[in-house]
């Protein structure tokens, strides 16, 4: 059986409890999702100061969950519309590695162009960002945010789907694309209310997730164990351990 390990770099217990169901139904039973959960950090990711903490915290709780027993995993998914900690955990990890956007952009790229709704206006800039270094910025047509962040939209769905629903109308319509991305953890599952009737692709971001963890899109990497190139001084004991 696979092992798929899901790290949410909030500190969340609902939102870890949201990545578990949604991405094990979508794995099957073939595929044995773990999700752990930061230890430290933001409740929610929602600006630049979470995301660089959610960096470090997505390292540790990925070192924490390779000292507990049980297998190694086979994949491992950030469970964040942000990715935070994506190439150091791929660059460290000799399982592949995606994050939530990373995977969302690879499908929604083969539909052609495409948008990205999501919640909290600080990740406009953000998203942005992380699309032209993962070589995704030729395709990403534009990003739409809703005032609301992902945690506030989780919080109340019914009101949440609305609001979302008119945001992928408009980026379909303003922008012509081919696919829109619905990005969030908090999100997940509310792609399939909103897809009737948008005329193009929804993608829900933690499906394509699951996803990409079971067809393994990303390239190989070298590294044979787990580990750091650098020594470590004053982090936790896991993070420590595999540092020079």
């Amino acid at each position: 059986m696979r092992e798929l390990l899901v790290i949410n770099p909030n500190t969340s217990a609902s939102v870890s409890d949201l990545l578990q169901g949604h991405v094990q139904a979508e794995a099957g039973l073939h595929v044995r999702v773990r999700t752990v959960t930061a230890r430290f950090g933001a409740p929610y990711i929602a600006d630049e100061a979470s995301y660089a903490v959610a960096s470090h915290a997505a390292l540790d709780a990925w070192a924490a969950a390779l000292a507990q027993p049980g297998p190694a995993p086979d994949a491992v998914l950030i469970g964040c519309f942000g990715d935070p900690g994506l190439l150091a955990l791929r660059e460290s990890s000799p399982a592949q590695v995606t994050g939530l956007a990373e995977a969302a952009f690879i499908e929604a790229a083969r539909h052609g162009r495409f948008a990205v709704v999501t919640g909290g206006t600080r990740w406009a800039p953000m998203l942005q960002r992380l699309a032209q270094a993962l070589g995704h910025a030729p395709a990403l047509a534009g990003i739409h945010t809703v005032v609301p962040t992902g945690a506030q939209l989780a919080a109340d769905p019914a009101a949440a789907r609305a609001l979302l629903a008119q945001a992928c109308r408009d980026a379909v319509r303003q922008l012509g694309v081919q696919a829109v991305i619905l990005g969030g953890a908090g999100l997940a599952g509310m792609a399939a209310g909103i897809q009737p009737g948008l005329g193009v692709p929804l993608i829900d971001s933690v499906l394509a997730g699951a996803r990409w963890a079971l067809r393994g899109h990303a390239p190989p990497t070298p590294r044979v164990t787990a580990g750091f190139d650098v020594p470590w001084e004053n982090v936790s004991a896991e993070l420590a351990a595999l540092g020079l």
